[in-house]
């Protein structure tokens, strides 16, 4: 016997009205667990444990967590498996929320070998899509928190069990399962206020695994953060921003992540908000962005352009009591300066070298010349740092486009080189055969 959620229609009508319910609100409700028992969707077991649990203090609850807290996991998920009765699925994903919010560490009793064969990741993933935002925002934390808390080692436990008679939810599974809600929440959120926010912190914190970067990057998030990174003045905004920006940051370790970094607009945001940021937070996880990405393909060029120099200048004569900070300023600042040294001595092979090259390109019919021309272009995009931005800047692009439908092979040969290394960046061009 299996009770049966609202319909979607339902659902659809009183979403915002849920929406707004606290986990107080929903913890004040009285569920009749002795009615679950006699329908034997709970057992006398867990009827009892319920009974030592339920609406008792919170010193109380956290010795039987303490005692027992496989016991209470495994109980909960069983809930959240079998009943489906809207208020009652609230009711415990309130109480796993109170519990893992007193204290987070607390997640790892999802990951207690005594559950390897249960799949304690499927109710809240499920549930993501099939309730109303209250349960979907309390799973998707929840869902979290489990993630996050997960053993890094090859350990046998919560859904890896490779003996399981059951179907058991793989880990790669809910890490994109997750991942696709978290941007579907930043294209188009079930709620409009909150949807955003909080795919936002969700992400800030799973984020710092490489796997999920991958999956995020792969699911075409990227695009979805660069909208949110504008100054802020609400502490609501600010929050969201400064997430917004750790997320970023944490994204600056992935290559595949950078190089959409590298063509999107997202240094000209990171630089208008720590221009106008008064937020130490922000700030410094910005900064920290720019350190990281410093020394990467063309991020130099483009920070020494977008004026950073000065403005790391202006930073740091604020009155910061943050150390690490004014260190990493101290860092971005001696990075900018030798960079600009750098970009000098380029420019001057531009001015003399390229603008050669060029000249060729429009006033010579020679196919040698042509040829050459094209090659060298090709390698100055691949060895320089700046290459595809200088080249980029000086209209390059469509003098060698014009060559690709050149009578001669040489000719048509390198140009299509050139271009592909143009499109393609440093980190794939070495694999085009000259």
């Amino acid at each position: 016997m299996v009770l049966i959620m609202s319909t979607s229609a339902g659902i659809r009508t009183s979403s915002m009205d849920q929406a707004e319910l606290s986990t107080e609100q929903v913890l004040q409700r009285d569920i009749p667990w002795e009615t679950y028992m006699v329908t034997k969707l709970i057992s006398a077991t867990d009827l009892q444990l319920l009974r030592r649990y339920d609406k008792k203090p919170e010193s109380a609850r956290a010795q039987l967590l303490d005692e027992d807290g496989p016991a209470y996991v495994q109980l909960f998920v069983t809930i959240l498996r079998d009943i489906f009765k809207e208020e009652t699925v609230e009711y415990v994903l309130a109480l796993i929320y109170e519990m893992l919010s007193a204290n987070s560490t607390r997640a790892r009793l999802f990951h207690d070998q005594s559950l390897a064969h249960e799949d304690t990741y499927e109710p809240f993933l499920r549930l993501l899509s099939k309730g109303n935002w209250f349960i979907q925002e309390k799973s998707c934390k929840i869902l979290a928190w489990i993630i996050s808390y997960r053993p890094k080692a090859a350990v046998i436990a919560n859904g890896e069990a490779s003996d399981s008679k059951k179907h058991i939810t793989k880990i790669d599974d809910v890490l994109n399962g997750l991942v696709e809600w978290l941007c579907a929440q930043l294209r188009q959120p079930s709620h409009p206020t909150r949807g955003a926010p909080v795919a936002i912190s969700c992400l800030s914190t799973l984020l710092k695994e490489p796997v999920v970067r991958s999956s995020f990057v792969q699911a075409d998030g990227m695009k979805l953060l660069v909208p949110l990174i504008s100054p802020a003045s609400t502490q609501q905004s600010i929050q969201l921003l400064y997430e917004t920006c750790l997320c970023i940051w944490l994204l600056s370790y992935d290559e595949p992540a950078i190089e959409y970094l590298a063509t999107s607009r997202t240094m000209q945001r990171l630089t208008e908000v720590v221009k106008s940021s008064t937020k130490k937070k922000v700030v410094r996880v910005v900064i920290l962005t720019f350190r990281n990405l410093l020394p990467k393909g063309t991020f130099g060029a483009q920070m020494v352009d977008l004026g950073l120099p000065h403005i790391i200048h202006s930073l740091k004569t604020q009155a910061w009591s943050d150390e690490d900070l004014l260190d990493t300023l101290n860092q971005l600042e001696e990075g900018l300066k030798d960079k600009i040294r750098k970009l000098s001595s380029f420019d001057k092979y531009k001015q003399k070298i390229l603008m050669v090259h060029l000249t060729i390109l429009d006033t010579s019919s020679d196919p040698r010349s042509l040829a050459v021309a094209c090659y060298d272009l090709s390698q100055y995009i691949q060895y320089h740092a700046a290459g595809r931005v200088i080249v980029t800047d000086l209209k390059a692009k469509e003098r060698v486009m014009k060559l690709m439908a050149h009578e001669n092979a040489e000719v048509t040969k390198n140009a299509l080189l050139c271009i592909q290394r143009l499109l393609l960046g440093a980190k794939y061009a070495s694999f085009l055969q000259v």
